[in-house]
């Protein structure tokens, strides 16, 4: 590689670590790098990079998902969702830990949003957890790491995000493909914390009081219009009656529905501010894809995907030990750098490697979310880690501890995710997708 684009690593390394915005960070290193290079013109070719960068149809799905993800938290789906899982798991050994699994395995899913699943179920069950005997790091560690497999299962926005830039990839191919992984790393998660509530004692009545638990078929009746939802997108989608960018709208529509006609819990007066956070957060977003999609292109130019393929490939021939090492460098980008960045940025340099492997395109999307959900668990970047310890009131620390069972198990789950392709393929295959 040569010396300009080592510069690029070290000034983005730089950045990083002085905690500048992700977005402005890739924005200022492709200018710098572009100066560097001596490019003709880099303002007007910045400017038309980053408007190019959000110029595409199926990026409105992104701004409709999170709207919808918004009217969902506000709309009291968090505790019909609890009401739900209480009766299908909450007999269980340390029930409370297998129905707040559950409960944000469903609430992922449903709003797009592993953030906004550590918020609202988290705000409900770790205080009831604390209440119960439960350790409250414990329930910290599995409220973040549950909620990180709303990303795999559908709909997803970083699923429409990597079938942009991936190209010519289906998104509802990418959908069902989550389904299995999806469920594979919630069922491990739930698995690993029933066997420590069971080593720890967790889930015994406190007080001595006798536990009821809410009538299956009515808590099935109070969460089937928010479960709904699910049908809805991937239905519309798999039957081709409308797009993934046009089911993002009809789920804002449905959110709408439920949350100010059918719940009653969204006020008039409240829609303002729910509206205003959702455009914040894709202001946000989006400036970030237009950046990213600014050095995607620096990087293009100067062959640096080409590059780092090389490299790889002439480490081994063996694609075990390729997909390994790409795995343990999503694993240490992860540790640093927020999904979306790092999807727009990693997809064109480690897709066609994957491609010369023989890896399908939507086999390898799963595994480069597999990895960067675990990601969202690992300090000094990851998200769902510190909103969890904000709202469970504990320290980075002791939460990190407390995650090691559940970063073992996650791991476990992304190389039978990697290695058993037809965890992923299975269904799409079978829908001829």
């Amino acid at each position: 590689m040569n010396q300009e684009l080592m510069i690029l690593l070290a000034l983005f390394a730089s950045l990083l670590c002085l905690r500048v915005p992700i977005a402005f960070v890739l924005g200022m290193v492709t200018v710098v790098t572009a100066v560097a290079l001596d490019y003709d013109n880099i303002p007007l070719a910045m400017a038309s990079d980053l408007s190019n960068g959000i110029d595409s149809f199926s990026l409105l799905a992104i701004p409709f998902f999170i709207l919808a993800g918004e009217l969902m938290g506000c709309g009291g789906l968090a505790r019909r969702l609890i009401d739900l899982a209480t009766a299908i798991v909450g007999r269980l050994p340390g029930g409370l830990a297998a129905v707040n699994t559950l409960t944000c395995m469903l609430f992922g899913a449903i709003s797009g949003s592993s953030v906004a699943a550590v918020s609202s179920i988290g705000g409900t069950l770790i205080p009831e957890m604390n209440r119960k005997g439960y350790d409250r790091d414990f329930n910290i560690a599995i409220t973040a790491s549950a909620a990180t497999t709303g990303l795999l299962i559908p709909p997803s926005n970083i699923m429409i995000v990597y079938a942009l830039v991936a190209g010519n990839v289906s998104v509802a191919a990418l959908f069902m493909a989550g389904v299995l992984p999806g469920v594979l790393v919630g069922s491990g998660i739930m698995a690993v914390a029933l066997v420590l509530c069971l080593k720890r004692g967790y889930g015994k009545s406190v007080d001595g009081a006798v536990v009821t638990y809410p009538p299956l078929f009515k808590s099935i009746f109070g969460a089937l219009p928010s479960l709904l939802l699910v049908f809805i997108v991937l239905g519309g989608i798999l039957g081709g009656i409308f797009t993934a960018t046009e089911a993002s709208a009809i789920a804002v529509l449905w959110a709408f529905i439920l949350g100010v006609g059918c719940y009653r819990e969204i006020k008039w007066h409240e829609l303002s501010g729910i509206i205003l956070r959702a455009a914040r957060t894709t202001a946000i977003v989006l400036f970030l894809v237009a950046c990213s999609y600014a050095m995607s292109r620096l990087l293009t130019s100067e062959q640096v995907p080409q590059q780092v393929s090389a490299g790889l490939l002439s480490l081994s021939d063996n694609p075990i030990v390729i997909l390994l090492i790409m795995n343990l460098i999503l694993l240490m980008v992860g540790v640093f750098m927020d999904m979306t960045p790092a999807v727009l940025i990693f997809t064109p340099i480690f897709l066609p490697i994957a491609t010369v492997l023989g890896i399908d395109p939507v086999h390898f999307g799963i595994i480069l979310i597999a990895n960067l959900c675990i990601g969202l668990l690992t300090p000094p970047v990851g998200t769902c880690l510190f909103v969890g310890a904000g709202v469970g009131k504990s320290n980075i620390v002791s939460v990190s501890r407390a995650m090691l069972p559940f970063y073992m198990v996650m791991v476990l789950a992304l190389l039978i995710i990697t290695y058993w392709s037809p965890l992923c393929m299975t269904l799409p295959t079978w829908m001829g997708l």
